[in-house]
């Protein structure tokens, strides 16, 4: 399912109440404030189970409102910062060091944090906060009941005892995953993009792209979040300091990108912030070094203006590669709040991996790969600053899986691979990935909720294809793509039609061929004196015939597949098949037969139910995404097989269905209006 965003002038989207009530947190205040009772939340309670899903609780919590932990509690006491954020008993510094790049970016914090709560004005014991999920917004309310220990909150805290902010907004994304275990280990770019909608990358600094410093810029003018950081060898040298003043294992903020006139040339900038504060870098081109005294006064001045000593300090673009190890980028998509003139054009789809159906696996397993979910993307402009090449940002994420944990499914690795694209406009199959190679792809396969990648590709049509690593693996996804200008975009496998010929009619008694004189005297000798065929003698010949053929696994027919094929072939509205339908259905058997043992290509005697698609298309009958993921979890055994039996009530049921459907849509505009009765006539006859 695909959502366009597109830049320039868009209104922050308004965020959905996820109350199973669907209340919204103005209604559940409102109704707290006139019956003078504190909030309790049903959907969150005060319980272990919010707590631990896979163990008991280790300690005696106990479950208090700030004003029963101190004195005049406080939700945000003198501004939102990296202060009010200090670890607990719980492994969530992933999204701690996120908090503490929220609150650089202080238009976003308010809509994480909305400020039209407190513990005085109109107090009652809930609030709420907001977090991208899966391409919509969500408002989270929850209780203000934190676990404690000996009065002192186990959990995130505040360094002042009095404030709470903090606390509850790990609360709340506590809540929208299920629990506060479910927090325990991730990625800072995880919670970053539930705070802003926004896209992340990675980068090693030692082995960037070429253009590294432009698309840190470019990232900057769009107002991004950036972060970077000095990786530790142990857990000694966490927040150690370094000679040159940095600290390794220490979250650090990107806030600005420069390039200026020095010794004759250009020399390129970055400036970089440490929330500490006072720890600043000591080498060349920092505050008073003597750099700075050899560019022109005036911009001198225009960079350093808000570089004081406060933790903020400007290094030489190659002495940042050098010290630095990595840098993460939360690309902001178009609906962001920040005000900035050039922004990301996005497209996102849904979709999902289902066994039997879609869920192919990697290029490695080359006879389910091309099942996968398919995407065409046509890039027509190229960069503003790039005659040649189209800036992507292709991000895929896996959904739900840190909820998912308490039920015993973790991330699964996940990747995607770019082809160039062939004009047609149809799922690619088999063929296509066995003769031609990727383009791009995936650095890796990995476990983690989303991988990202940026790639510069020529004009032209593309088709990217979205995959776990291994086949068989169930899980739900969303495909984001970036691109500087707009490029059109659209999932493969939408047709849904059927191409079914009325079969000629059989010839005249005296003109059939040896094979039709067999099959009348078949007939006959079914049929008896009323010369017509019920489905029950429908059934019995079919298994008497079908049960001969060793090449096929074959369970029988059932009674209700016979009826169908009645339906299908009883043009005169009998409930039962002269010898004309007789013979026309028997070819249209044959068919089936032969397509079932193309598609057979082990000779099990059973069709791999991937092969689906191919069989049913061969078949005159072309069918989406979405209703072949359907039929496989329908038709298809533990091993993702499908028997003949099945085959046959498949095919023959969808037949009847487009039959049925074309004969009511007149007007040939591929819609129908039935009232109920003739919705359950039509149901039950299928």
């Amino acid at each position: 399912m695909p959502y366009n965003l597109s830049s320039g002038g868009v209104k922050p989207e308004k965020a959905i109440s996820c109350q199973s009530d669907g209340k919204t947190f103005e209604e559940l205040r409102r109704e707290c404030l006139q019956t003078n009772e504190l909030f309790e939340d049903p959907d969150f309670p005060a319980c272990d189970s919010t707590l631990f899903y896979s163990k008991s609780v280790p300690i005696n919590f106990q479950w208090k409102r700030p004003q029963d932990i101190c004195q005049d509690p406080k939700f945000i006491l003198g501004g939102a910062n990296r202060t009010d954020i200090c670890q607990g008993q719980l492994g969530d510094c992933w999204l701690l060091a996120a908090i503490a790049s929220l609150t650089l970016h202080k238009e976003t914090l308010t809509r994480v944090v909305p400020h039209d709560q407190s513990f005085d004005d109109r107090y009652a014991g809930i609030f709420h906060f907001q977090f991208w999920q899966h391409s919509q917004w969500l408002d989270v309310v929850v209780d203000d009941k934190l676990p404690t220990v000996r009065d002192r909150l186990v959990f995130l805290h505040s360094a002042d005892n009095n404030e709470f902010w903090s606390a509850l907004l790990e609360k709340a994304y506590a809540k929208l995953h299920g629990s506060y275990e479910a927090l325990k280990g991730g990625s800072t770019l995880e919670a970053m993009e539930d705070f802003t909608g926004g896209v992340g990358e990675m980068y090693e600094t030692k082995s960037p792209p070429d253009s590294f410093f432009n698309i840190l810029k470019k990232a900057q003018e769009r107002g991004s979040m950036l972060g970077c950081s000095i990786n530790i060898t142990s857990s000694a040298e966490s927040e150690a300091r370094t000679t040159t003043g940095l600290v390794k294992g220490h979250a650090y903020s990107v806030t600005g990108l420069e390039e200026v006139n020095y010794r004759g040339g250009k020399i390129k900038l970055i400036r970089v912030r440490n929330p500490w504060g006072q720890v600043e870098w000591n080498g060349p081109w920092s505050d008073d070094s003597r750099e700075w005294n050899m560019i022109d006064k005036a911009e001198k001045d225009r960079i350093l203006r808000k570089s004081l000593d406060d933790g903020e300090f400007w290094m030489e673009f190659e002495d940042f590669k050098a010290n630095y190890d990595k840098i993460e980028i939360c690309n902001l998509t178009p609906d962001s709040l920040t005000d900035t003139k050039r922004k990301w054009e996005v497209t996102m789809f849904e979709g999902s991996w289902i066994r039997g159906s879609t869920a192919g696996g990697c290029r490695n397993f080359i006879d389910t790969f091309w099942t996968n979910p398919q995407f065409k993307l046509n890039l027509v402009d190229t960069d503003d600053d790039d005659d040649d090449q189209c800036s992507i940002i292709v991000a895929l994420m896996q959904k739900n899986r840190r909820k998912l944990r308490c039920e015993g499914l973790d991330l699964e690795a996940i990747g995607f691979a770019i082809y160039d694209a062939p004009d047609d406009d149809d799922h690619l199959d088999k063929d296509f990935f066995r003769y031609n190679g990727s383009k791009a792809r995936s650095k890796t396969y990995i476990n983690m909720r989303e991988i990202s990648e940026r790639f510069q590709l020529p004009p032209g049509k593309y088709l990217l294809v979205p995959t776990t690593f291994q086949p068989h693996h169930e899980a739900d996804f969303m495909l984001r793509l970036f691109s500087e200008k707009k490029a059109d975009t659209q999932e493969m496998g939408n047709t849904i039609d059927a191409d079914l010929p009325d079969p000629p009619m059989p010839n005249p008694p005296e003109e059939e061929t040896n094979e039709e004189k067999g099959l009348r005297r078949l007939f006959e000798q079914i049929a008896g004196s009323d010369q017509a065929i019920s489905a029950r003698e429908l059934q019995q010949v079919l298994n008497g015939v079908l049960m001969r053929r060793k090449e096929i696994q074959f369970d029988g027919v059932s009674l209700n597949t016979c009826h169908s094929i009645i339906n299908l072939m009883d043009v005169d509205s009998s409930g039962m098949l002269d010898f004309q339908e007789f013979k026309i259905f028997w070819d249209k058997l044959k068919k089936w037969i032969m397509l079932f043992l193309s598609y057979d290509t082990d000779r099990s005697g059973r069709m791999s139910s991937y092969e689906l698609r191919l069989a049913l298309k061969a078949a005159g009958i072309q069918l989406n995404t979405k209703l072949l993921q359907l039929l496989g979890l329908r038709f298809a055994d533990s091993n993702y097989n499908i028997d003949f039996d099945d085959y046959l009530t498949c095919i023959v049921r969808l037949e009847n269905m487009f039959r049925v459907f074309q004969a009511m849509d007149k007007a040939k505009r591929g819609e129908v209006t039935m009232n109920f009765q003739q919705f359950m006539f039509l149901s039950m006859n299928v």
